[in-house]
């Protein structure tokens, strides 16, 4: 089970450019990991101690240690979803959909010395079987930066817009 969020860093100015630009490169390359199911590159982007968050649709602002979550992965959990991911055990995934992850208006709302706060907007296509499922949101990250400056998560969360699951009835992919 995951533990609660820490409180996200508060930041006293504006982030720098070159730091939006690079957390931007780093989401971008992310997304082209799940495009692509690299999913077990992609769990190399957590922190030991990572999560993957996905609140209820009806609860957006939920909080991971009281409320229903449709996703509340900690490493061990995550290490779980992507091998099940990749097998045909996932019959929703098998074979795999096709994705497109679109982000836009990244901002780094917060940093802490090495912790980051950060904010995108999500658009997640899923095709398969001649549908395509919409799934849009907001991403309200926390990435820690190691010492030579790469991006790691300590929490991936994927707030959806929308206001229940239909007509897709699931989250399938990583959002």
């Amino acid at each position: 089970m995951a533990t609660q969020a820490p409180n996200p860093p508060v930041m006293s100015a504006d982030a720098p450019d070159t730091l939006v630009r690079h957390v931007e490169r780093f989401l971008y390359e992310e997304a082209e990991l799940l495009d692509t199911w690299r999913l077990h590159e992609w769990l190399e982007l957590f922190v030991p101690h990572g999560q993957y968050q996905v609140p209820a649709t009806d609860k957006p602002d939920g909080d991971p240690a009281k409320d229903l979550f449709l996703i509340q992965d900690d490493r061990f959990l995550l290490e779980q979803r992507v091998n099940s991911l990749l097998t045909r055990a996932a019959h929703a995934e098998y074979p795999h959909s096709r994705t497109r992850h679109m982000i836009t208006n990244v901002r780094v709302t917060g940093t802490d010395g090495a912790r980051l706060a950060v904010t995108a907007n999500f658009a997640v296509f899923r095709m398969r079987a001649g549908a395509v499922d919409t799934y849009v949101g907001q991403y309200r990250h926390l990435l820690l930066q190691d010492e030579d400056g790469s991006l790691r998560y300590e929490i991936r969360k994927a707030v959806l817009d929308l206001d229940a699951l239909r007509p897709h009835g699931k989250v399938s992919v990583i959002l």
